[in-house]
């Protein structure tokens, strides 16, 4: 059973990574490029780089990706280290194989920014929901909060996009080219929140059911996360279950609760939103702000 289970989340994780590669390589390599304007974290800069010297756009996105990979290996999980390579190299064939051989958007260069930004977050969404993403600034965001931790992850990632979009003013020649980098990222950011439910980067997922150790086991191995377990009796049946609580952040929420239907169908899971988590693996209580 659990071979069956690990074989149905490698394929839909497959899936996931299929439609959110051909999504976030239209938005960048259609919408964003035939626009000439940069969008911001890596994509935009892999976009700058490719519009000066000709290069696959796909190709440059995965070199700028490992440095940051490998700078990042020590402080994100290992699942979530390989999940977002995969879904890189899936955005980067999409983008140097399909999109490279069809013409650019040659329309609206707002119209463009436009769908840049609902394309472009609903891919990221779709690999957030899998435990992954599409690397990049993701990567440089955990960087570099190790190294400041006072400062916000939200701070972290507005001042690596908006550094990216105005090097591409002197790139692409306008003004308007940061104009339409900034309402992309903004409308990027509101379409993941949307999409997502919630812009709390923490879950609380409270899991009723009959088989919690395993629900737990599969939380340990493939979240590196850890849980408690309750014993309780359901008061209109009176037969004995058990409670599991595991705080996780918005990254992992989705997979483990497929997984908790998966290994017992008939369990009751309740997801709530917490503001703040201190502990191992979240926030550390003696910083004011820390990248979990």
């Amino acid at each position: 059973m659990k071979q069956s289970i690990q074989w149905k989340t490698i394929a839909v994780d497959q899936a996931y990574n299929l439609v959110a590669g051909f999504l976030y390589a239209a938005a960048i390599s259609y919408f964003a490029g035939g626009a000439d304007f940069a969008p911001g974290g890596v994509s935009g800069l892999a976009l700058i780089a490719s519009h000066l010297w000709g290069l696959p756009l796909g190709a440059l996105t995965v070199a700028i990706n490992i440095p940051l990979a490998l700078g990042s290996v020590f402080f994100v999980g290992r699942q979530f280290l390989v999940k977002s390579m995969v879904s890189t190299l899936y955005c980067a064939v999409f983008q140097d194989v399909v999109f490279a051989r069809l013409p650019t958007y040659g329309g609206d260069p707002l119209l463009a920014a436009l769908f840049t930004g609902i394309l472009w977050g609903v891919a990221i969404a779709l690999l957030y929901m899998r435990g992954s993403s599409s690397g990049g600034t993701d990567f440089l965001t955990v960087i570099i909060n190790t190294r400041r931790p006072h400062l916000s992850v939200g701070v972290i990632t507005g001042v690596i996009d908006v550094l990216v979009i105005l090097i591409g003013w002197p790139v692409f020649g306008s003004i308007d080219s940061v104009l339409y980098g900034l309402v992309t990222t903004v409308l990027t950011s509101f379409t993941i929140d949307k999409i997502m439910a919630s812009s709390s980067s923490s879950k609380m997922l409270t899991i009723i059911t009959m088989r919690g150790q395993h629900i737990a086991d599969w939380i340990s191995r493939n979240c590196d996360r850890g849980s408690t377990l309750v014993k309780a009796t359901g008061t209109f049946t009176g037969t004995e279950r058990q409670i599991l609580l595991c705080a996780c952040s918005r990254l992992q929420v989705y997979s483990i609760r497929a997984a908790a239907y998966a290994i017992d169908p008939g369990c009751m899971v309740m997801i709530s939103e917490t503001n703040e988590v201190y502990g191992e693996g979240f926030s550390d209580p003696k910083k004011k702000n820390s990248f979990s």
